[in-house]
């Protein structure tokens, strides 16, 4: 073991001894963080059962999933989500529709893809629905695709809250996909706005938003009541906190301070042990928390 992996070892102990006893031991307290780590950030790492038993070990409650569940026998469903949850895991939230709520051709193909998303969520036990504008569709009005994706969100909204599923809609930024509708949160939010449905808000990944649009405390304080979701990952490199740009000390303190109480997750490549570095991640977190 060479020095610095000595020091984050030591400082991943002193953090952990430092959190109060009931946030040790409680999976859930009123306005506490809860952890997820989406798991196609760890799979160049591991297979996937590997993945979550690294998620499990780093203290985290749940797993996001990209789809994986599509190719899986029904035999390998049932031993994956019976690890799961003998992990005291949950899948906190899910993605797969491939067509985008903002296109006007893509509407029944994106309604028949929700649909089956929302039936194989119910069968994970998952409450959440990662869903994507699409693309800009050329020669067609902003305008047009702004009251497609509102009009094709309520239709989302109707279907997905008689199974008590929640939606949130995820902006990305135009250097990872220039061709994208929606690039920031302040679109989503007001798209959210126009929607004004309890259970369609917005995935704020702040990595996302960095390399978009930046102002990222702001735009949080004004719409935390919007934000469904969160996902970590520092700016350059998609690694984690505190190895770019991102000051997540302030991001958490204000999480905190404004009360929110959906899932974080890290969506990040970890740069040396996973295990080590999710954990050292979601103690950070707790830590900043507690000098909000």
């Amino acid at each position: 073991m060479n020095r610095r992996e000595f020091s984050q070892l030591l400082t991943v102990g002193v953090l952990e001894h430092a959190l109060p006893r009931s946030q040790k031991q409680s999976r859930r307290l009123p306005n506490a963080f809860r952890f997820s780590v989406m798991l196609w950030a760890l799979e160049k790492r591991a297979p996937l059962e590997k993945c979550i038993e690294m998620v499990a070990a780093a203290g985290y409650q749940g797993v996001e999933l990209v789809g994986e569940f599509e190719k899986w026998s029904p035999e390998e469903n049932r031993r994956i989500m019976a690890r799961i949850r003998s992990l005291g895991l949950v899948v906190d939230s899910m993605s797969g529709v491939r067509a985008g709520f903002s296109d006007p051709k893509q509407s029944e193909e994106f309604m028949e893809q929700l649909a089956h998303q929302i039936m194989a969520a119910t069968e994970l036990g998952c409450r959440q629905i990662i869903l994507l504008s699409g693309n800009r569709v050329d020669g067609l009005a902003a305008t047009v695709q702004n009251l497609t994706s509102v009009e094709n969100l309520k239709r989302s909204s109707d279907l997905a809250s008689k199974h008590e599923i929640e939606i949130v809609i995820e902006p990305i930024d135009p250097i990872e996909n220039p061709a994208v509708y929606m690039t920031s949160v302040s679109d989503g939010f007001e798209i959210v706005r126009e929607v004004s449905r309890s259970n369609v808000k917005v995935l704020y990944d702040f990595y996302h938003e960095q390399r978009a649009a930046g102002n990222l405390i702001e735009k949080l304080e004004k719409n935390v009541d919007l934000v469904g979701l969160v996902h970590i990952a520092d700016v350059p490199g998609r690694h984690e906190p505190g190895t770019g740009e991102i000051d997540y000390v302030t991001i958490y303190r204000k999480l905190a301070q404004l009360r929110y109480d959906g899932y974080i997750a890290m969506e990040y490549y970890p740069t040396g042990d996973p295990v080590k570095s999710l954990r050292k991640s979601r103690l950070e977190a707790l830590q900043a928390a507690r000098t909000a």
